[in-house]
């Protein structure tokens, strides 16, 4: 084991990690829970096929740090709201066990590994929309392809993602499958506003001016939902979520919890449009079934190229 030698002039001295500093510079925002280590799953757990991404939990405890509450400002706006969803939670929790168990049997929850402020790792809960043990690699490649491009970040649901329960693409475009994350409100892992929790595998891939998106508690709602969200490119999500970092204020939260309603409208609207282009677009040739095909049908069925 290696011995450290201190001259008199270091005595007192004690060098900080980089993610240990980065982690106390979040510690105001953070509030107290009593659950301070990460949670260690068994086995079982890990190979359990309810998880809709294919990164696996790390069974590593969280590293603690000291945690002193959020701004009271923050505190009551997140408290308050939690109060009157409360109700809505518990309905639509009865009303989504009556429809998993007729459509999709298995859970009514899952959760997902998340990061949060500081790179710090959490769970998240939220209401199962995807049949047990699809999978995700589509979804993985079509977030790199994502960061990579402009193009609009339009969720897959829009193509018609066919891992998804009849009538779930509703309850995900109108971010009603996120209501159980005001628990992780309550347990002071989240907050009402700010930048939405981003999973490991995304976070990996972001460059480092990108990480400061998560130098605030992460949130349900944020600048980004109400500024465009699917019309807007990861970049400027990105910017956005950092703007919010740097500027946000009691009254920008209040801002942006009611410019969150209209927003999720607009967003049902559009997932709604993509979902019709793609169900009316052409194919380039179309076979009629087995055994129904005449002579005639046989030699005119050669693909199209298209020029």
């Amino acid at each position: 084991m290696p011995t450290f030698h201190f001259t008199p002039s270091q005595a007192g001295r004690v060098i900080i990690p980089e993610w240990r500093q980065k982690q106390n510079r979040c510690a105001s925002l953070t509030a107290n829970t009593n659950n301070k280590e990460g949670v260690v799953l068994s086995s079982r757990q890990l190979t359990t096929p309810m998880t809709q991404t294919s990164i696996q939990p790390s069974t590593k405890a969280t590293p603690s740090f000291d945690r002193r509450p959020l701004p009271p400002w923050k505190r009551g706006i997140d408290l308050a709201c939690c109060f009157f969803a409360l109700p809505f939670l518990a309905a639509l929790t009865l009303a989504m066990t009556i429809v998993t168990r007729l459509l999709a049997p298995g859970p009514v929850f899952f959760r997902q590994e998340r990061l949060g402020c500081g790179g710090r790792r959490f769970w998240i809960y939220k209401f199962r929309s995807m049949y047990v043990g699809s999978d995700t690699k589509g979804h993985q490649n079509y977030v790199k392809e994502l960061i990579g491009t402009n193009a609009p970040m339009m969720k897959l649901d829009a193509r018609g993602d066919s891992r998804l329960i009849p009538g779930s693409w509703l309850l995900r475009a109108s971010g009603l499958d996120e209501l159980p994350q005001i628990i992780n409100v309550l347990r002071g892992e989240m907050s009402i506003v700010g930048p939405r929790p981003c999973l490991p595998s995304e976070y990996a891939e972001y460059q480092t001016w990108q990480r400061q998106r998560c130098d605030a508690i992460p949130g349900l709602t944020g600048l980004w939902q109400v500024s465009g969200k699917n019309r807007t490119t990861f970049e400027q999500m990105i910017r956005l979520d950092i703007r919010y970092v740097e500027t946000k204020s009691f009254w920008m939260d209040v801002r942006i919890i009611l410019m969150t309603i209209p927003a999720l409208l607009v967003q049902i609207y559009d997932t709604k449009i993509g979902r019709k282009k793609t169900q009316a677009a052409p194919t380039a040739y179309t076979v009629p079934p087995f055994g129904m095909q005449t002579s005639a049908a046989r030699s005119s069925a050669s693909p199209v190229t298209p020029s």
